[in-house]
């Protein structure tokens, strides 16, 4: 559906996106991650071509978006982060406006306006004015006109910001619905966002992109060790070292002491064969073992191992560029 080549934009000397290269496959829910200012919104105006690449190529459905014909972009529906809503009007009128601009014919308008509006909740506050209508209306507004003309493609930049939790759940819900029959390109700094409504996560930093993957690819890429979560009960007279003698244990660390009861997160040598010798010792320590679990990590723990990576390994460059120059 989507494909970005060498894409790199620049704003006079400044570098907003650099040289970031990536695919989205029809059908899938993509979700742009990265922190404020890491270039999500410049990558989606690009993608919906707002403007042109300073560097690569676009392509949406094989066809470059800046030498395709205007009909390329009607499989396109973008709601910006900054909801363009005209606020003196009503949410009817508005739909309708935005329906003949995107060149539905005046037959066909009221039965695509009435699909977007059951789509998106949007009935009761058709006859109302939009600048009058709550946060949460006014997003499913912006979504409503990005739906209309029946997009192949959608692309949302922070659709659940400054909502309340109800109206984030709402949104997120319909996004999830939306998603059953239509390509999305979500962008956010908000990690849960990611996670309740992503297939797939692309992060950004410092307009690169810094890792792309499910969730469980990147954790699996990332992580070095196992870790392990325990709860052993038992008399403990000499201690856990039995634990940190177990082949293959790198660290364990105590986590909470319940009167003779103790959670333990190990860690351990990756890809080591660990479940039956660590459940074996402890039951030959005469312990009982309560719980036995992997450790996961969150997203939190993924974002911010790719960025601190990320940040360690510029800052390692800069300061060898330094060092060459110096030297001169």
């Amino acid at each position: 559906m989507i494909s970005v080549q060498n894409v790199s934009k620049s704003f006079g000397p400044v570098k907003a996106i650099q040289n970031i290269s990536f695919q989205i496959k029809k059908g899938e829910v993509v979700g742009f991650l990265g922190p404020n200012g890491a270039g999500k919104t410049t990558m989606m105006r690009l993608i919906t071509g707002f403007f042109p690449p300073t560097e690569g190529m676009i392509f949406v459905d094989g066809q470059d978006l800046f030498k395709s014909t205007p009909e390329l972009r009607k499989k396109l529906g973008y709601l910006a982060e900054h909801n363009p809503l005209y606020r003196d009007v009503t949410a009817q009128e508005f739909l309708n406006y935005v329906a003949a601009l995107k060149g539905i014919s005046f037959k066909n308008r009221k039965k695509a306006v009435s699909s977007v509006v059951e789509q998106c909740g949007l009935s009761i506050a058709l006859k109302r004015v939009a600048g009058k209508l709550s946060k949460g209306f006014q997003q499913r507004l912006g979504l409503a006109q990005a739906l209309l003309g029946d997009p192949e493609l959608l692309i949302l930049d922070e659709p659940t910001n400054g909502l309340d939790p109800q109206q984030i759940a709402e949104i997120r819900n319909l996004i999830k619905t939306l998603g059953q029959s239509r390509t999305i390109l979500l962008s956010t700094h908000i990690l849960p966002e990611v996670k309740a409504t992503c297939q797939r996560i692309l992060i950004l930093n410092q307009g690169r992109l810094v890792a792309s993957g499910s969730l469980e690819h990147l954790e699996e890429n990332l992580r070095r060790s196992e870790e392990l979560v325990v709860t052993i009960r038992g008399i403990w007279r000499n201690g856990d070292q039995f634990l940190r003698n177990i082949p293959d244990v790198l660290e364990v660390e105590l986590k909470e002491d319940r009167n003779g009861e103790r959670d333990y997160q190990i860690r351990l040598r990756k890809g080591s064969e660990f479940r039956s010798q660590i459940a074996r010792s402890i039951m030959e320590a005469g312990f009982e073992l309560l719980e036995f679990k992997t450790s996961e990590w969150s997203l939190e723990d993924i974002f911010m191992k790719v960025v601190t990576q990320e940040v360690k390994a510029t800052a390692v460059s800069s300061e060898t560029v330094f060092h060459s120059g110096s030297g001169d």
